[in-house]
């Protein structure tokens, strides 16, 4: 009944396995990817014909975990998978960067590859596994895809490059200082093709050698994926490019002079106009058959391009005039708007981010629920991107694909630059509103973001820039490395490859490749180049930050005190009376953890004293010899008991009132009076004994001439 082929090799300290011909054999590539206990099953089906009139190519990855495969059940009122997690968008975006450019120039049928996560060990992480498994699907599905790529995520620890480190080493590497780097990287059996990273100051020859480790590292897996296709793979689709080559010829007769003028304007909206204006006198030369040819989008692209790239390979001369490693003028401000905790506005040329920075309390960390676990999150950074920053309309939604991949490249970016959480106890969350966009906003939120929260007075270890790289290789070889893209030179280009970090080294690496891979030695070009840009950026971002900025006054301040563990229940108390009194009590919030570590939060500093009091009042304890003032709470016939630490009481004998002899105490206290005690010290019952005669009333000094009958 089943077909079953089956591969397994060594790879690293696990086994490798990848299956097909068992399961899901309706589609036209199914692998199931084992890599010890974790395992996921890739399923690819694509369209036999192009839809009519498409000018795009329609791939679609899914990546999804099923929480069956840690053994958990959702969490929810509905008690099911919903809506895509952060993890699951981020590694559909994984997958899909390095096989879109596999596929053959001028494929535009429907592609879908889905991934699901069938078992999870909680140590190896199934977005690798998931990649290689659609590598695989791809490879064996018949599809025109110039595979395979495989994966591999890769550690550094003492100078030495780990492969495929378990998931608990990659967790919270902000507090691991032994682990610098989580790096993803995918390529074929010559090149890379993708590139994503969380970097701490790596250098770039110490993040150069990781993705050369990494490349090295795949290989075998691409040969075993080749393996499993000898046995497995289905006939090739019989799929020829069409040749548009007269129609090519046709556009670039109708109107190259005009699109050549139309982008050597520098402005981006007046180039923009010129462009369509290029278009429209063009496709009005076209006969009607030109006109309703499905490829006549592609042939205006081939000819912008081709005027675009062509140019600034033989010149060096870019549509906005720069030079290839020239950076776009820099304008950085602070502290910009007035009732936000920190903010930021930083341009470069025509990209423009407002970047706000809020400070909150442990009640604000995000709750993550993850198939490894649950954990929580202080440091929160979102990304948003509005039609109105490319001048254009459009509709408004929920936070996409590209929000959330962006948005966590900047996150990675910064978060190796924060203070830890016991140093600068407070939830950080950093939004950024990009206002104009021609190029890289991503990089433009890293610098916004880190001038944002200097601004809020978080205590980075460094400021943090970033810039994005192109590149324009030619069929002869030639290429041009460019330094701050611009949209169109991304759009049109084979590369974006951004770079972020401080003086001392790359804290996030993200490389996406449109071609067949790039070299070792271009990719060194770039990060050097990469390396002057972020420099440069980081010198104009000075400019903006001249003072120590002071913490805003809307911001809550947070004190922290440590309290004994066997303290805590008396600090909650009873269904958690007592901090709810102390919360309400004081006006501060108040947060306490199961270490005794207790976060008091408040903008005003005497709601956070208030609380501070009440608390080491009730852990505290009294001293012998201290003097402290007190209530008077019971009077009775051989003394008076006073309130005089917290909620605790002691007993001043009727010959510790006064100097004198009382016929009975309430002949100098009554009830509710307040009065000055020095604690004497401890009965063989342990009681407190207290007295009021060596203490004046008046000054709460001691009385040195008086000495206490004990």
């Amino acid at each position: 009944m089943f077909n079953v082929t089956k591969k397994s090799m060594e790879w690293g300290e696990e086994t490798l396995t990848l299956e097909t011909g068992k399961v899901a054999r309706q589609a036209d590539g199914s692998v199931i990817a084992t890599l010890g206990e974790t395992s996921v099953m890739a399923n690819v089906t694509f369209a036999r014909a192009q839809k009519p009139g498409q000018d795009f190519f329609p791939l679609t990855v899914h990546y999804n975990e099923k929480y069956y495969a840690a053994g958990k059940i959702p969490g929810g009122f509905f008690k099911r998978e919903a809506r895509p997690t952060e993890k699951e968008t981020l590694t559909s975006r994984l997958i899909d960067r390095p096989i879109r450019p596999l596929f053959v120039p001028g494929f535009k049928n429907e592609v879908l590859v889905m991934c699901t996560v069938l078992s999870h060990d909680l140590v190896n992480d199934p977005d690798m596994v998931a990649m290689i498994a659609a590598s695989a699907a791809l490879t064996i599905s018949g599809a025109p895809f110039m595979g395979p790529i495989a994966a591999c995520r890769v550690g550094f620890e003492d100078g030495e490059y780990i492969l495929n480190p378990e998931i608990d080493d990659m967790q919270n590497l902000r507090m691991n200082p032994d682990q610098r780097l989580d790096l993803v990287v995918a390529g074929t059996k010559d090149a890379v093709m993708m590139v994503e990273s969380e970097a701490y100051e790596l250098s770039e020859e110490e993040m150069l050698g990781a993705v050369k480790f990494a490349h090295d590292s795949i290989q075998p897996v691409i040969d075993l994926i080749v393996d499993l296709a000898e046995d497995a793979a289905k006939e090739p689709f019989d799929f020829q490019p069409v040749d548009y080559s007269a129609l090519s010829a046709a556009v670039k007769k109708a109107g190259e002079k005009e699109m050549r003028a139309a982008f050597a304007i520098a402005d981006k909206q007046e180039r923009t106009t010129a462009v369509a204006e290029a278009r429209e006198l063009i496709k009005s030369k076209l006969s009607e058959e030109e006109l309703e040819d499905s490829n006549l989008g592609s042939a205006m692209k081939g000819l912008e391009a081709s005027i675009l790239r062509g140019d600034v390979v033989k010149t060096g001369k870019r549509i906005d005039g720069r030079k290839t490693d020239e950076i776009r003028d820099i304008v950085s401000e602070t502290g910009v708007l007035p009732r936000t905790h920190g903010s930021a506005l930083f341009t470069r040329g025509e990209t423009q981010g407002l970047v706000v920075t809020t400070l909150g309390t442990g009640d604000d960390e995000q709750f993550i629920d993850a198939l490894h676990g649950n954990f929580k999150s202080n440091f929160l950074l979102h990304y948003n991107f509005p039609p109105y920053s490319v001048g254009e309309v459009g509709r408004v939604g929920p936070p996409g694909r590209r929000e959330i991949g962006h948005g966590k490249l900047a996150w990675r970016a910064l978060q190796a630059v924060l203070p830890a959480p016991t140093d600068f106890p407070y939830t950080v969350r950093v939004v950024s509103e990009i206002t104009e966009s021609n190029g890289s906003s991503s990089m433009a939120s890293v610098c916004g973001g880190s001038l944002s929260m200097m601004d809020a007075g978080v205590p980075l270890k460094a400021a943090v820039a970033g810039v994005a790289m192109g590149l324009i290789m030619e069929e002869d070889g030639s290429y041009a490395i460019l330094s701050d893209i611009l949209g169109d030179e991304d759009h049109l280009g084979d590369m974006d490859f951004k770079v972020a970090g401080t003086e001392a080294g790359i804290t996030s690496l993200q490389m996406d490749i449109k071609i067949a891979g790039i070299t070792p030695e271009i990719m060194e070009k770039a990060l050097a180049q990469a390396k002057a840009g972020r420099i440069h950026i980081l010198g104009e971002m000075n400019k903006a930050l001249s003072g120590a900025a002071e913490f805003s006054e809307h911001a809550p301040r947070i004190e922290t005190m440590q309290i004994p563990t066997d303290k805590i229940r008396e600090v909650i108390g009873s269904g958690g009376k007592v901090i709810r009194e102390i919360v309400e009590v004081s006006g501060a919030k108040v947060d306490i953890n199961d270490e005794g570590i207790i976060k008091i939060a408040s903008p005003n500093g005497e709601a956070i004293k208030k609380a501070y009091d009440m608390i080491h009042s009730i852990v505290a304890e009294p001293e012998e010899g201290m003097i402290y003032t007190g209530t008077v709470v019971k009077i009775v016939d051989f003394g008076a008991f006073v309130n005089f630490f917290g909620k605790r009481d002691g007993l001043v004998h009727v010959s510790q009132i006064e100097n004198r002899r009382l016929n009975h105490p309430s002949d100098v206290l009554k009830e509710g009076q307040e009065v000055k005690v020095k604690l004497l010290g401890f009965d063989d019952r342990g009681k407190v004994r207290l007295s009021m005669k060596v203490v004046d009333q008046e000054t709460g000094e001691e009385v040195k001439e008086d000495k206490a009958d004990d």
